[in-house]
Parts: C-alpha cells; sequence; structure tokens
C-alpha cells in the first residue's frame, strides 16, 4: 500500500485524512513517480476549498508538483527509465507515489535537490511566464507587487537573470531578504506609488510590472506608475497580474498565460545557481494539513514542503 493525503468533501484543512491505496500502476504515456518532495501552493488551498469548480468524485487528492524517482514506466514513453531523477507538474501530489504524464515530467538536474526541483513548476514557471509575456529584457526596471512569496522570489531572481533591474514591493519584514535578491524592496500599500517615485539611480522610471497580489490598490499603483499609455509596447503587455480581477480587467492589465517550455528555463536557471527559493517550513506527508495551513494563513515567505 502507499500513503496519500485524502478529502471527501470541500471545506478547511480539517476535511484532510492520512489514508492508503494500492500502489499504482503506469498506464500509456504516464510513469509512477516516487515522490521525495512535495511542493504546498495557495492553490492547494482554494481547490480544497472548492473555487475550483465541480466537485468531481471524491476522494481527492491535493498537490500540483513535486519531484522523486520514478519506480514505473508505461507503455510508449521514452527518455525516461527506473531510477531516474524527476520533477513534474499536474494534480493530486500529496501522496507517497502518483502517477503522471511524461510529458509533464522533466530530469531533475544532478545539482539541483529534490527540495529545490519540488517547488519549481507552481512558482517558477508562472513568475517565468509572467516576465516573458511582459517582455522583461537587460533594459527594464520591473515592479513586482508581493516579491517575497514564492512566486515573488522567483519573479525576482528570474528578471535579474534576465538583465533587468527589479523593484519589489514587500512588508517591512522582508526588506532585507530582497536585498539579499538584489532588489530593491519598497513597503506594499498606501503610499507605494510615491516611494518607488523617490527612488535613486533610474529606479523610479519603471517599465513594466508583475502584479502577484491583485488588489485595487495594486492595479491603481501599476496604473499611475506605467500611465494607461504604457500598460502596452508596441501591442505587447508591459503590465501581467496573476490574479485577475473586474479592476485589472478594466485597467487593460494581461492576465498572466502559461508559457510553453517555462518549468524547461526554471530548472536550467536554478541548474546554473541563479535560481534558489527559501524554504520556509517542512512538514512530513503524514501532517500536511499542517502545511496547507500555513500556507492558507498567508504572508509566507518563499515556499512550503512536504516530505515523504
Amino acid at each position: 500500500m502507499s500513503t496519500a493525503i485524502f478529502y471527501d468533501r470541500h471545506g478547511g484543512v480539517d476535511v484532510l485524512r492520512v489514508g492508503d491505496e494500492p500502489v499504482p500502476a503506469p498506464g500509456d504515456g504516464e510513469l509512477v513517480v516516487a515522490n521525495r518532495v512535495i511542493g504546498v501552493n495557495p492553490a492547494d488551498v482554494k481547490k480544497l476549498a472548492g473555487e475550483f469548480g465541480g466537485a468531481g468524485e471524491f476522494p481527492q487528492v491535493l498537490g500540483f508538483e513535486a519531484a522523486g524517482v520514478v519506480e514505473a514506466v508505461g507503455e510508449g514513453v521514452e527518455g525516461f527509465s527506473v531510477g531516474d531523477e524527476v520533477v513534474w507538474s499536474g494534480t493530486g501530489a500529496q501522496r507517497e507515489r502518483s502517477v503522471v504524464q511524461a510529458a509533464k515530467t522533466r530530469a531533475k538536474p544532478a545539482n539541483v535537490s529534490f527540495e529545490q526541483a519540488a517547488v519549481l513548476p507552481v512558482a517558477a514557471a508562472a513568475a517565468f511566464s509572467a516576465l516573458a509575456q511582459a517582455g522583461v529584457g537587460d533594459k527594464d526596471v520591473v515592479l513586482i507587487h508581493g516579491a517575497s512569496g514564492g512566486v515573488g522570489s522567483a519573479a525576482v531572481q528570474i528578471a535579474k537573470a534576465l538583465g533587468a533591474r527589479v523593484v519589489g514591493s514587500a512588508s517591512a519584514a522582508n526588506h532585507d531578504y530582497l536585498r539579499g535578491l538584489d532588489a530593491t524592496p519598497v513597503a506594499y500599500g498606501p503610499g507605494l506609488t510615491d516611494a518607488v517615485r523617490a527612488l535613486p539611480d533610474g529606479l523610479s522610471e519603471v517599465t513594466a510590472v508583475v502584479d502577484l497580489v491583485g488588489s485595487p490598490e495594486t492595479v491603481a499603483q501599476t496604473v499611475q506608475l506605467l500611465g494607461t499609455d504604457g500598460l502596452t509596447r508596441d501591442g505587447s503587455p508591459r503590465a501581467v497580474t496573476l490574479v485577475e480581477t473586474e479592476e485589472s480587467l478594466a485597467a487593460g492589465i494581461a492576465t498572466k498565460t502559461s508559457r510553453k517550455g517555462a518549468l524547461r528555463e526554471a530548472l536550467a536557471l536554478a541548474e546554473a545557481g541563479l535560481l534558489t527559493l527559501e524554504i520556509s517550513a517542512r512538514f512530513p506527508l503524514t501532517e500536511a494539513a499542517w502545511a496547507v495551513q500555513q500556507v492558507a494563513d498567508g504572508h509566507v515567505r518563499g515556499k512550503v514542503v512536504l516530505e515523504v
């Protein structure tokens, strides 16, 4: 048997339970991966609460990313063998063993830990997609709203790797953390626009924005700093949000779309030593409820993981 974290109805973490399931077998185009580390994300909280649409069949299992070792290979799969160390994205990751699509699996670089690999498919891939959509490059000053979380800290490092200079909003407690990532911190909330405009050395001339907060306030600040004409350039978005709202749509701020190859690019940066996400908390798989609750409470710096 194999351990998994199930829930039989939508709700809070109190509906999560530890259980057993048969050891799975792969189908065509699939792998069985023995997970070593599983990333925990805000999307897990939303899925548990039923925010992703229909209930579907219960029981269900949370989790969208993990890293581990291939235990079995299905028919038609090429490029993977039993014993390969891999990272994958999909659904139902909070379990000891997962059946995953080979097409959504990548080889884990030898110099990247299971822990670091496991937290890249959601946060780093989303950050790379948003920055690519905004066309961020070496001539840009990019403002990242909510820069100290998992996606935010990935976005800071990826933007730096692209050659951009970065201004990141965060609470004062996380300003030293952002400085350590070579970003210039500003306090989020009222006064952010004036704080950015007062920055020296050309940092006040923000040319692109990635909004990971999606509040009416951050939407207004983005428009104030870029101007309505600066939200796009040559027909391409210069402001991208991961949190689509009525306000962001009305302002003309683009919503992030996933970019093919984003995980591959993130893994390459991690392999090159240019991308490392802070792990704020680690829990054993059987304590998944505590991990999900910590993410639900918010204000997590970096990432929370489960260890199998």
